[in-house]
């Protein structure tokens, strides 16, 4: 209406040409019981240029919003939670971004996710009721969404020092590459090299981000002096122990930083909701039995709370077949795997494949969406398909939450590295239900091989604190 755009350009004339995101807050989407990050759409406008060319930035941003309610995925994660008839009803928030320019790139000096629990234990040292953050510097795209070029720092707050790679040459191989920004000239968010797009920027704090392996080598991102010099860390937890009070119930934080020319620091809290988790319980008994045919032994890379599963249904996407496929078969593989997912229903799933799983880039993974998936009780990524994807804690939020909220196991096994097998001729030579179930797929039976168990015949074990997991089968 007339009155409501008049608003909208009167809040242009308060921004002025600041950057701005709009994003969703709807019922659905902030109750509890519901983890709905990432499932609507949030925009960045640079607000840059002339004053009707920024008013139609801000108008097809929101109809961008709110159309995301009424998207596939929205839909079939309310389908799956019994929401569908729920009355939806959305507002959109309307937020200046925090941050600087530097030269033609806006973004914070760094920013983040937070939980008030840490539901993946990756060491003994690790409370999980002290919460966790994952920090990126520049915009928190990085660490809100799944980053397959690149990796962010894990940040167990009771044991800040506590990372999964130890080695300095590790660390280094595991830091963050790439950052995000918004280019004011382009007026888009852009990712490229960290150091290149901080070139221009005097203000940004090298010195307190980033660490040398020796004086005449590049630094790279480590964060190392400002979780072990400054009050951040504390700050982050007193916030989230906050909060988990207030809301009495765990919460997910997005937040901002940026350092002061002074030396203090400004965390601004961009966004809190409740975070949906079913696996606080502890470590149990997972030790597998040493007489048991194994089919999998996978040790590096588990996310998740230890636990026993008993699947009854194996789902092997074969690696040496699937990167012989095409890119459209490889996205075509995706939707078998789905409709393998959905005709699965009653069934305890395990599933293996290679490369990352949920990526958005068919060659370095299988491009599922969650809702492909969605009813997996395991899944493991086979790490075969280029020797620099590692895992470990390389998912993005949104995806971690979803598998928080399902309960699923997440884990990697790295054939040739000691300690990892799996037995593909063992599992090959099971009879597969494939073309039972999607007789349509006779073109992928040998790419996709789907093994039933007897029932109690298959166990697995997996122990988060050692980082272990085992796939028996008698």
């Amino acid at each position: 209406s007339p009155s409501t755009r008049r608003q909208f350009e009167e809040m242009l004339d308060y921004f002025g040409e600041w950057p701005f995101i709009v994003r969703s807050s709807s019922r659905l989407e902030d109750r509890y019981g519901n983890a709905f990050a990432g499932q609507y759409d949030s925009v960045f406008c640079s607000n840059r240029g002339p004053w009707q060319q920024r008013v139609a930035e801000l108008l097809a941003a929101i109809r961008q919003v709110y159309a995301s309610s009424m998207s596939e995925e929205a839909l079939r994660y309310r389908e799956r939670r019994g929401l569908l008839g729920d009355n939806e009803q959305m507002a959109v928030l309307i937020m200046r971004v925090s941050g600087t320019a530097g030269g033609r790139y806006f973004h914070p000096h760094a920013a983040g996710v937070g939980l008030s629990v840490n539901p993946y234990r990756w060491n003994p040292r690790i409370d999980m009721m002290a919460g966790v953050i994952r920090l990126v510097a520049g915009l928190g795209t990085r660490a809100v969404d799944r980053s397959d070029d690149d990796f962010t720092r894990l940040v167990a707050l009771n044991a800040p020092d506590l990372r999964p790679a130890t080695s300095f040459g590790e660390i280094a191989r595991h830091s963050q590459r790439r950052m995000d920004a918004i280019d004011l000239l382009e007026d888009r968010v852009v990712s490229g090299p960290f150091a290149e797009m901080v070139r221009d920027n005097p203000d940004f704090p090298l010195d307190l981000f980033t660490t040398r392996e020796d004086w005449d080598k590049p630094p790279f991102l480590t964060f190392d002096r400002l979780l072990a010099e400054t009050s951040f860390v504390a700050d982050l937890r007193t916030m989230l122990e906050r909060l988990h009070a207030a809301y009495r119930h765990p919460v997910e934080i997005e937040f901002a930083l940026n350092v002061l020319t002074d030396g203090r620091y400004r965390i601004n809290l961009l966004q809190c909701r409740p975070l949906q988790v079913r696996s606080l319980e502890g470590t149990v008994s997972v030790a597998p039995p040493a007489d048991v045919p194994r089919l999998v032994d996978a040790q590096g890379a588990v996310i998740g709370p230890s636990r026993i599963i008993r699947p009854d249904r194996l789902i092997h996407v074969v690696q040496s077949r699937y990167a012989e496929l095409r890119q459209d078969d490889r996205v075509a593989i995706a939707r078998l795997v789905g409709a393998l997912n959905r005709a699965s229903a009653d069934r305890t799933l395990v599933v293996l494949g290679p490369g990352r799983w949920g990526t958005r880039d068919p060659w370095l993974g299988v491009p599922v969406s969650f809702s492909e998936i969605n009813r997996v009780a395991a899944l493991c990524e086979i790490v075969a398909m280029n020797d620099n994807l590692i895992p470990d804690v390389s998912l993005g939020t949104h995806f971690l939450n979803e598998l928080i909220e399902a309960d699923m196991l997440y884990f990697a096994l790295f054939p040739g590295r000691s300690g990892n097998r799996i037995d593909e001729e063992a599992i090959l030579g099971r009879p597969s239900r494939l073309l039972e179930l999607l007789p349509h797929a006779r073109r992928f039976a040998d790419v996709v091989h789907v093994v039933d168990f007897e029932p109690g015949s298959a166990t697995l074990f997996a122990d988060a604190e050692r980082q272990q997991v085992v796939l028996a089968c008698a």
